[in-house]
């Protein structure tokens, strides 16, 4: 049972409930004489105070047995029953009349002390008619006639209890155009329509069939998909175009020749540095980026198909640009393309200046001049001109080699760069050490002996065996040559000639610490740049017992000695093949 003492049958509505009657708001009951708003029929509202409905003990046999209440029932029916809820009524068994007496006869008693009497605060507020409700406009008293608006197309729907209602349904989504593009101006052919439809129709309006011509046919719209059809062949056609051309570059790239220019070059002449140990691909690169190749392959190409194409060497080379990979191949092979400056092992430091100056376009003097202001600042090791009397301080340490030397660059950096390789390269050397093994002072006589080593020998066979010569005159048990070289190389050192006649009178009459004839010892300082294999031979000697040697023939052949009479043999023969 409900909380109001209903019997079986749905919830009660409550008078907060919006559906809760249409005169009867906020528990107020419809006046006597009005007309029921659904259908004509009185609405009998359950939801009544508990002082009148709940009161069992004076109603025993059900309080109001003939008041008539409305419900619904499980099949959402509206159904009559008494107070008890016990007893259903057809709605047929009672005419509007019945109705009518009946809710007048047994009108349930007004609340008292603040309720729903005309003494109460909602007493004296009737509901006004809404001018635009059609059911509540004029009050109809029960029993007369009234139309049904239910039946009208306009009516409201009848309310349901709470229980039976059911929500509101939530708006739909518009569903989503399809094929939009088809619905486009563009395909359906609206705009063509438009001025045709302003020359056909009077009125200047725009009517007819969107798409469709005066006729009201489809020209316009097949002019338009026509169109279509147009744009969507160049889009494709370009994909298409867009497709061939990088595939025809990959082909190219991949199996076709490399680009390459025509010819020997133009008039426009580069310098281009190929650093030591530089491969094709790397020359190739640093002749593209001066203009000379077109491409690295194409010079890799060309290098390849060249018997001597792998003899490039290291250094700076005068070219043109835009050269075809081939003839570029043969310049860099003419050493007249070569703007290099080339130190051969033994060469003396005053031809390497004059070969600077040559190449650089200066005057003469001018890179000896630099190498004895600026030795300082040229990066010499630390035991470097620990002599005060050595005649140059760059000797010994410009190493052999090919060095770039085109017109515009400084002196002095091609002069630092020689430093540096020599640097280097003794450095793969403990000097300090191989001094101490041949009781040497410093590693610049190390130097200074590979550069003896040098001068004197003719041949690679010769260089240890000249080493032997050198450490065995050195030494305080010399009772041979008193520790005397006795080397002509120093002597035209000193001279700055090469000259291998040399008058006694004019070496025994010079004192300077470089003529190894008077002078006991090393010179001070190397009389030359020595190359690898002499600086090698200078650290690993023979151990034969050599102190003497001559050039028998004046040139390359050098014939070595033990003993002064051995030695005495020697100089008959160089003496009878020199004519002397």
């Amino acid at each position: 049972m409900t909380e109001y003492g209903r019997g079986p049958g749905s919830e009660p509505w409550h008078p907060e409930d919006p559906l809760y009657g249409d005169d009867g708001w906020e528990g107020q009951q419809a006046h006597v004489g009005q007309q029921s708003p659904y259908g004509g029929q009185p609405q009998h509202y359950p939801q009544q105070s508990q002082q009148q409905y709940g009161d069992w003990s004076q109603h025993p046999q059900g309080g109001y047995d003939q008041q008539q209440y409305a419900y619904y029932d499980e099949q959402g029916q509206l159904q009559y029953a008494d107070g008890y809820g016990q007893q259903q009524y057809d709605q047929q068994q009672y005419d509007q009349q019945q109705y009518g007496q009946q809710y007048v006869s047994h009108a349930p008693p007004q609340y008292q002390q603040g309720g729903w009497d005309a003494t109460g605060t909602h007493g004296h507020v009737p509901y006004a008619a809404d001018p635009g409700d059609p059911y509540g406009q004029q009050p109809v008293a029960y029993g007369g006639e009234q139309p049904d608006f239910y039946g009208t197309e306009d009516a409201y729907p009848p309310p349901e209890p709470p229980g039976r209602r059911r929500p509101e349904p939530e708006p739909q989504p518009e569903p989503a155009v399809e094929e939009e593009e088809e619905q486009h101006p563009f395909f359906t052919g609206a705009d063509d329509g438009d001025d045709d439809a302003d020359d056909d129709d009077p009125k200047g309006r725009r009517g007819g069939g969107r798409g469709k011509d005066a006729k009201g046919g489809k020209g316009a719209k097949k002019r338009r998909s026509g169109c279509a059809c147009l744009v969507v062949c160049l889009v494709f056609g370009g994909g298409a175009a867009t497709v061939g051309y990088f595939g025809w570059h990959f082909y190219q790239n991949r199996f076709g020749a490399a680009p390459d220019y025509a010819g020997s070059g133009g008039s426009e002449t580069v310098t281009v540095q190929i650093p030591k140990g530089a491969g094709g691909y790397e020359i190739g690169r640093r002749l593209k980026e001066a203009g000379v190749v077109k491409s690295v392959d194409a010079f890799v190409h060309a290098q390849n198909q060249n018997s001597k194409g792998n003899t490039i060497q290291a250094g700076a080379y005068t070219l043109k640009k835009e050269m075809s990979a081939a003839s570029c191949v043969l310049l860099m092979l003419d050493p007249s393309s070569q703007a290099n400056v080339i130190v051969t092992p033994g060469e003396r430091a005053a031809g390497v200046y004059v070969a600077l100056d040559k190449k650089l376009g200066l005057s003469a003097g001018t890179s000896k001049k630099v190498a004895k202001t600026e030795y300082k600042n040229l990066g010499l090791p630390s035991y470097a001109n620990t002599n005060s009397k050595i005649m140059d301080p760059l000797e010994g340490f410009l190493y052999p080699g090919t060095y770039p030397a085109a017109k515009g660059m400084k002196p002095d950096a091609i002069l630092k760069q020689m430093v540096a390789a020599a640097k280097e390269e003794y450095a793969n050397y403990d000097l300090a050490a191989e001094a101490k093994k041949y009781d040497l002072d410093n590693p610049l006589q190390v130097i200074t002996v590979a550069s003896l080593v040098q001068a004197e020998g003719k041949t690679h066979d010769d260089f240890r065996k000249m080493a032997e010569v050198v450490y065995n005159r050195l030494k305080s048990t010399n009772t041979e040559t008193n520790r005397l070289l006795q080397f002509d190389s120093t002597f035209n050192y000193l001279k700055g000639t090469s000259n291998i006649h040399i008058s006694e009178s004019e070496i025994n009459s010079n004192k300077d610490p470089y003529n190894t004839y008077t002078q006991k010892g090393l010179p001070p300082g190397p009389i030359g740049n020595p190359g690898e294999d002499a600086l090698k031979a200078a650290l690993n000697p023979t151990e034969d017992g050599w102190i003497y040697f001559v050039a028998t023939d004046g040139k390359d052949n050098t014939e070595f000695a033990k003993t002064y009479a051995e030695f005495q043999q020697l100089k008959d023969k160089f003496n009878a093949n020199s004519g002397n």
